[in-house]
C-alpha cells in the first residue's frame, strides 16, 4: 500500500478511537468510554496480574484483545504493521571501534549501520553526540563523516575516538536547530529527539539532501500544546502529552523495576487520595519526586508531599493508612484501564513518523519506513529511509 494512502486510512481510524487512547486515566479514573464499552471495562478488571502486565507490554496483543469488544480496533492493527528493511551483514570491525559504548546501545548502532542506505555520499551525523554511529559507519564504509553536536565536551571525546583508528571523521560544534546543511551528504541521526529529528528532515529537505536515514524518538519534545504536522491532510491532532504516549513503550522491566514502578504509582495516587480528601477537586501534575522518598513508609512520603506542595502535614497521621489503600486499589484498576491507552502506542508512533514520510515524498524523495532492530533492543526502531528521486 502507499505510504500516503495507508497514512490518511491511520489518521481516520486513530480519530474515531480518540476516545479511546487520548483520555489518560491517571488524572481522571472514570473515563467516557467505560459506559460505551462496559464489557471491555469488566473484562480488563478480571485479568490476572500476568495478563495485565503481557497486554500493558505488547501493542499488538492489547490490539487484539480490544478488538473482540471493538471491533473497529482491528483496522488499527492491521495499518500498525511495519516490516523490517533490509539490511546487510557488517563485517567484524573487532572491538576497538566500540569502545565504552554499552551493550545494548552498541546493537542499535550496528543494527541502523546495517540497515540505512548504503551511498558513495560523505556522511552528516545529526546529533551524534561522541558519533559512536558516525565512526562505525567511517570504519565500515571508508567515507568521510562530520558529526554535528552541540556538547563540546562530547565532540572532543569523539575526536579522540576517531583519531586512535585514523578515521576521515570530524566534528561541528553547533546548534542542530540553527544547523543549515548546505552540502551534498547523506544524512543520519539516531534517536535524535523531536524537533531536532524534525529539523533534520525540514532542512535536509530544503537542502535536498541525496539521502536520508532518520530514527526518530521523543516526539513530544519541542512541542508546546499541540502537534503541528509537516505534512497536509492530516484531520487527527495530537496534544503533546499524546505526542508523549508515543514513546513510553519500554523494553520489559525486570520483577524488581516492575515492582518498584508499581509502588511508585500506587504512592502517587495514594497522594492524589489525599489531597482530594482535603478538597481538591480536580487532579493537578505532580513535579518530580525525589528517589529516596519512596525508600521509607508511606506516612513519610505523605508527609513529605504535603509539606512541598503546601498541603497540611497535620493531617497525616489520620490519611495514611486509608489513602495508602485507596492508591493501591487506584493503581490495581489503573493498570487494566492502561491496557486500552497503551494499546494505540505504535499506532501513533506510525503516524509521526508517516508525517514526516509524506513531508519528504511531497518534496521528491522515494520513502520507506520499517524497523531497523528488534523491538527487545530499542522499542523506537522504526527508520525512515528517503532518497532525493529529483
Amino acid at each position: 500500500m502507499l505510504l500516503g494512502t495507508r497514512l490518511r486510512q491511520l489518521d481516520a481510524v486513530l480519530l474515531a478511537c480518540h476516545d479511546l487512547w487520548h483520555p489518560q486515566p491517571f488524572r481522571d479514573p472514570v473515563l467516557s468510554w467505560m459506559s460505551v464499552y462496559p464489557a471491555l471495562h469488566a473484562a480488563l478488571q478480571d485479568l490476572d496480574e500476568a495478563e495485565v502486565g503481557h497486554l500493558n507490554d505488547d501493542c499488538g496483543a492489547a490490539l487484539t484483545f480490544l478488538a473482540t469488544h471493538v471491533p473497529m480496533v482491528a483496522e488499527v492493527a492491521a495499518l500498525s504493521e511495519v516490516a523490517p528493511l533490509p539490511a546487510v551483514a557488517l563485517p567484524d570491525h573487532g572491538a576497538r571501534w566500540a569502545w565504552e559504548i554499552p551493550g545494548r546501545k552498541r546493537a542499535q548502532i550496528e543494527a541502523f549501520a546495517a540497515a540505512a542506505q548504503r551511498t558513495a555520499w560523505p556522511i552528516l551525523d545529526w546529533c551524534g553526540g561522541k558519533g559512536h554511529l558516525g565512526r562505525l559507519l567511517a570504519l565500515d564504509r571508508g567515507c568521510s563523516v562530520e558529526t554535528l553536536e552541540i556538547d563540546a565536551a562530547l565532540c572532543q571525546e569523539g575526536r579522540m575516538l576517531a583519531a586512535r583508528q585514523d578515521l576521515a571523521h570530524h566534528f561541528t560544534e553547533a546548534d542542530a536547530l540553527q544547523a543549515h546543511p548546505s552540502e551534498a551528504h547523506q544524512g543520519v541521526a539516531l534517536h535524535a529527539c523531536g524537533e531536532l529529528h524534525r529539523r533534520l528532515v525540514q532542512t535536509g529537505a530544503a537542502a535536498a539532501l541525496p539521502a536520508l536515514d532518520v530514527a526518530p524518538c521523543c516526539y513530544y519534545r519541542g512541542v508546546t500544546e499541540i502537534y503541528a504536522p509537516l505534512s497536509p491532510g492530516r484531520t487527527l491532532q495530537l496534544t503533546r502529552d499524546d505526542t508523549r504516549l508515543a514513546v513510553t513503550e519500554t523494553v520489559t522491566a525486570s520483577p524488581r523495576l516492575a515492582r518498584q514502578r508499581d509502588k511508585e504509582m500506587a504512592w502517587k495516587l495514594g497522594y492524589d487520595a489525599f489531597r482530594r480528601t482535603l478538597g481538591m477537586a480536580t487532579y493537578r501534575s505532580f513535579k518530580p519526586v525525589p528517589a529516596a522518598w519512596f525508600r521509607g513508609s508511606f506516612a513519610d512520603f505523605l508527609r513529605l508531599m504535603a509539606a512541598r506542595d503546601g498541603w497540611p502535614t497535620d493531617a497525616v497521621a489520620g490519611l495514611s493508612d486509608a489513602c495508602e489503600r485507596a492508591g493501591w486499589q487506584r493503581q490495581h484498576a489503573l493498570m487494566r484501564d492502561l491496557i486500552v491507552r497503551h494499546a494505540f502506542r505504535r499506532a501513533l508512533e506510525i503516524w509521526l513518523v508517516g508525517d514526516l514520510a509524506d513531508y519528504l515524498a511531497d518534496r521528491g524523495y522515494r520513502v520507506q519506513v520499517g524497523t531497523f532492530c528488534p523491538r527487545h533492543l530499542t522499542p523506537r526502531n522504526l527508520l525512515l529511509s528517503a532518497r532525493w528521486a529529483g
